[in-house]
């Protein structure tokens, strides 16, 4: 593969600082990230354009991920679990990436994005308070379970995973959005991780497209995470449906052929 131009790469490192932002408030910044590395690099393979994608994220998630705990504190005893299952799901994920057709992913992100964003819609009150569903062992379970699904679609493909971790964490579980964020990105963090770990053995990482892209994506995941804190779950509500109905629009556009 040839080298991108100084252009592209100007152009990567734009997306890459968007994507972080979107990321960090309500996750999704794949949905950015991956068609802007496809875009540029026509010559990359699948794999490389996910492993890539995995190593600018991973800037992004970790500088985010800190911010949220410094400031909103989440619960241990939620988050670990869901990172360690969201962990084991994306390590799954990655080792099948290459045999999924990706094509037959967009159908099915699609459904489930309108759903989620008529579901939110919906229901105004949602998200605004923290009113947990289940206690004990069936809370930690149904994060787990959460970590496991959402994890296994990070490693296989990707785009959207922060925002399927924010409305589960708040439609399932009961959290605000505000928290829901701050534990979606720790989970999100665990998935970029373990889906590097398949991938850099593999040499399949661009190295120095994603860590110029991964240096965008940290400044952009730093200032969403100080904005989502400092703005609070209505901010981030409203966001999550701008984002959820731009990925519907881009996805559907895909899907009938109008992009």
């Amino acid at each position: 593969m040839e080298d991108p131009t100084i252009t592209v790469l100007l152009l990567l490192g734009l997306a890459a600082l968007f994507a972080g932002f979107v990321d960090a408030v309500v996750g999704g910044g794949g949905l950015v990230q991956l068609p802007a590395i496809l875009i540029g690099l026509p010559g990359a393979s699948p794999v490389q354009v996910l492993a890539t994608n995995k190593l600018a994220s991973i800037c992004g998630t970790t500088v985010s991920s800190a911010t949220y705990y410094r400031r909103i504190r989440p619960d241990p005893r939620t988050f670990g679990p869901l990172m360690a299952a969201a962990f084991l799901g994306a390590i799954g994920g990655a080792l099948v990436a290459a045999q999924i057709p990706k094509r037959a992913f967009d159908p099915i992100v699609l459904v489930a994005l309108v759903v989620v964003g008529a579901y939110v819609l919906a229901n105004p009150r949602l998200g605004r308070s923290t009113m947990l569903r289940f206690a004990g062992h069936r809370h930690t379970l149904l994060a787990m379970l959460t970590g496991l699904v959402v994890g296994f679609y990070d490693g296989a493909l990707g785009p959207g995973t922060g925002s399927f971790f924010v409305f589960t964490l708040v439609g399932l579980l009961g959290y605000n959005f505000l928290e829901a964020s701050a534990k979606a990105k720790l989970a999100n963090w665990a998935t970029n991780l373990a889906s590097l770990c398949v991938f850099v053995p593999h040499g399949a990482v661009l190295w120095k497209v994603g860590l110029l892209m991964g240096g965008c994506n940290l400044v952009g995941g730093y200032l969403g995470a100080r904005t989502a804190v400092a703005k609070g779950s209505r901010f981030v509500r409203v966001f999550f449906i701008v984002v959820v109905g731009a990925f519907v629009v881009r996805i559907g556009g895909d899907v009938v052929g109008v992009w």
